[in-house]
């Protein structure tokens, strides 16, 4: 197995924008979010089995999931969310493990969004990065990417992990607020160390 990161952060941290620099030193990126995307697309392999969970009202007319009744049907129904997730997730899996063992290069990198709250994804990397920044920071881009209100974003974050507790997950941390460090500098630095924990993972 190919030595992993598992990259994290809560909405609006700047996980992709960290991931895009992680890909510019060859190393592969394997991002959840666009698997779930993936197999919830038309033609998708989580859309027959949503379907008979949910009913045609959660397609849309392309054959898609219709992602925003979706989104208000789980939000604040932890059962409908687990109906859901015993559908994505093994998917996910399968399509995660496919990829990793498709990956060329030193080390790769999963970007898990509710790393820290599974509670399963630990035990499938050696360390945890956490991209990280105020809520203020998190909830002005979210506003301005999305378009959400900031009750929209704060009622998201209160479902996802603290930031507290996102760090004290962490192996690593990226500081993504716009007053603090540049990033590439970071990622730089944090490429070379994961350079040799992978050499040394495999006795070289």
């Amino acid at each position: 197995m190919t030595y992993a990161i598992g990259l994290t952060g809560g909405i609006g941290s700047g996980k992709t924008t960290v991931a895009n620099l992680f890909a510019t030193h060859g190393i592969a990126i394997i991002d959840t979010d666009a698997i779930a995307h993936s197999i919830t697309a038309p033609g998708g392999a989580a859309m027959p089995a949503i379907r008979r969970e949910f009913g045609d009202a959660f397609v849309a007319p392309d054959g898609a999931l219709d992602r925003a009744r979706m989104r208000d049907a789980v939000f604040t129904d932890d059962a409908a969310r687990a109906r859901l997730e015993a559908i994505t997730h093994p998917l996910i899996r399968t399509e995660c493990e496919r990829a990793a063992s498709d990956a060329q290069g030193p080390y790769l990198i999963f970007v898990v969004p509710l790393l820290v709250e599974s509670g399963k994804w630990r035990e499938r990397v050696q360390r945890v990065l956490v991209v990280d920044c105020t809520e203020q920071t998190q909830i002005a881009r979210v506003m301005s990417r999305n378009g959400f209100t900031r009750d929209q974003v704060q009622a998201i974050m209160a479902r996802q992990a603290s930031r507290a507790q996102r760090l004290a997950a962490a192996d690593d941390v990226i500081d993504n607020d716009a007053l603090h460090a540049p990033l590439a500098p970071q990622v730089d630095r944090l490429h070379a160390a994961y350079l040799k924990f992978a050499a040394q993972a495999e006795g070289r």
